[in-house]
């Protein structure tokens, strides 16, 4: 019965471990989506196109892997943060910095959600 306890107790606090891990995995995505989005906005509003787009990639593949770890009560508010980024990128491939940079500001509007 002792061993049992104590191989429960070992399973519970890996598990907890590996669940904090987890949020704070998804967490370090969230964090780095929105820095990369404002670095992208600031970018787009002084006209620099290609850190613009260098910003709202780097924002995507983070928003990407934020909306596979979030809740499904944000799942939605992720959804719509890239496509809007997608947008922003394909206006800045385009060179319409102005389009793209209010896509990025809808992007970040709903991952501050």
């Amino acid at each position: 019965m002792k061993s049992i306890s104590t191989v429960m107790i070992i399973i519970s606090l890996l598990l907890g471990a590996a669940s904090l891990a987890i949020a704070s995995d998804a967490q370090e995505h969230i964090d780095s989506a929105i820095r990369h989005a404002e670095d992208a906005e600031i970018h787009g509003r002084a006209g620099h196109i290609s850190a613009l787009l260098e910003h709202a990639q780097e924002s995507l593949t983070h928003a990407r892997a934020a909306y596979k770890e979030s809740s499904s009560e944000n799942n939605q508010h992720w959804m719509t943060s890239i496509k809007h980024l997608e947008e922003a990128i394909n206006q800045a491939n385009q060179d319409h910095a102005d389009v793209a940079t209010d896509q990025v500001r809808e992007a970040l509007n709903h991952m501050r959600r």
